[in-house]
């Protein structure tokens, strides 16, 4: 572990603690820019403010010549009312740090400290990239790349404090990691009637229904089984009255792939599944399909990085071989720009309580987990300095 941020801990666990009890939601994260960018100034590092919304990017600049690495973190909270019950808990009702992206500013802001103590001796370029509005589509990485985040980078890493892992362990794998996110909107149009009197209706609930049923076939029957795939239905909402015929009904959804052909595929059958199905019940449908992020695909060249550098960065983990996951996250990106690695560093610790998923009402981590995950980001910048232009 870096001896730097052992040193700095505690205060690493101060602005955790600060940032969690002040959560702000996705595009609304002025005073969390304003703290983050506060602090990195205090160390004398050069920061662009208010970047596509209130992303920061902060640089340090080595005394020598080396190559330029990219570090991110997420800032932004979830409409969550917290039960946690920790003396540090949101004093924000209804908004919470429910993720660990409080954890991760923290410990980006601990190796923001390391470079800039380090300056004299760095060889390279550090750039910070302090990203708001990750959990809310079309959020913040594309903003901060439009506005030159990576321009000259030669590697970008991210890390995520991951509770369904025990602290103490560190994962990553090579090639596609997480799952790509969109949504749907299906709209069913029929002829609303008494309830008693169905035959001079057309009911679009059981013509959603119908649908509902047939979209679970989608996955089952039309994606190569060896190519994971999620179709989910998260509501169904029509009627107003137990004895009307309803006429409008809404069927919304979900849909998780790691490739593209996949995920066009999906999207097309859902479209022509939902207006065939409607006609056959003699309704009419709509749909509305929101593309979300890609499927975050890590660099193998930057993967192998990690599984060389982590054991020594961190003595006494257990480096494993993460499985690919279903939630996504807008590192891909950045991931699709320049070669890079998304590792998870294990928060999760059952002794001490910290047993919750992530976005749930009652989720903390295990704080030691900071210390790792800024270790290895910077030990993993450190690698790519280490290298001959």
């Amino acid at each position: 572990m870096n001896e730097t941020i052992e040193r700095g801990f505690e205060e690493m666990v101060e602005w955790r603690r600060y940032l969690h009890r002040n959560p702000e939601l996705s595009y609304q994260e002025k005073e969390t820019s304003a703290f983050v960018a506060g602090k990195l100034e205090s160390f004398g590092i050069e920061v662009r403010r208010n970047v596509g919304g209130y992303g920061l990017i902060g640089t340090v600049k080595g005394s020598l010549p080396g190559r330029t690495v990219a570090l991110r973190a997420d800032m932004d909270a979830l409409p969550i009312a917290e039960e946690s019950g920790a003396e540090y808990a949101s004093l924000r009702e209804g908004v919470m740090h429910a993720c660990g992206h409080d954890g991760h500013t923290a410990a980006l802001l601990g190796a923001a400290r390391y470079f800039a103590e380090k300056r004299e001796r760095l060889r390279g370029e550090v750039r910070l990239l302090f990203q708001a509005s990750e959990e809310v589509c079309p959020g913040g990485a594309m903003p901060l790349i439009e506005n030159g985040a990576l321009e000259g980078v030669d590697a970008v890493y991210g890390v995520h404090l991951w509770t369904p892992m025990p602290a103490g362990t560190a994962a990553s794998v090579a090639g596609p990691m997480m799952a790509s996110t969109d949504e749907f909107f299906i709209d069913i149009a029929g002829r609303g009637g008494h309830g008693g009197m169905p035959h001079e209706t057309v009911d679009s609930i059981v013509a959603a229904s119908a649908l509902v049923m047939q979209l679970q076939t989608v996955v089952s029957r039309s994606v190569d089984p060896l190519k994971p795939a999620v179709v989910s239905i998260g509501t169904i909402n029509g009627g107003f009255a137990q004895n009307v015929v309803a006429e409008k009904t809404r069927i919304t959804g979900t849909v998780r792939t790691f490739d593209e052909d996949t995920r066009l595929l999906i999207r097309g059958r859902i479209e022509d599944m939902s207006l065939r199905i409607a006609e056959s019940y003699g309704a009419s449908a709509s749909v509305e399909y929101l593309v979300g992020y890609p499927a975050l695909v890590n660099d193998a060249s930057e993967t192998e990085r990690f599984f060389r550098v982590a054991p020594a960065a961190l003595p006494g983990f257990r480096i494993e071989t993460a499985k690919p996951l279903m939630p996504a996250e807008d590192f891909a990106y950045y991931l699709r720009e320049k070669p890079g690695c998304f590792m998870l560093v294990g928060a999760g610790n059952s002794e001490k309580g910290f047993v919750h998923p992530h976005h749930h009402p009652r989720f903390d981590f295990d704080e030691s987990a900071m210390k790792a995950a800024a270790s290895l980001l910077i030990a993993m910048a450190e690698s790519v300095f280490e290298e001959e232009i």
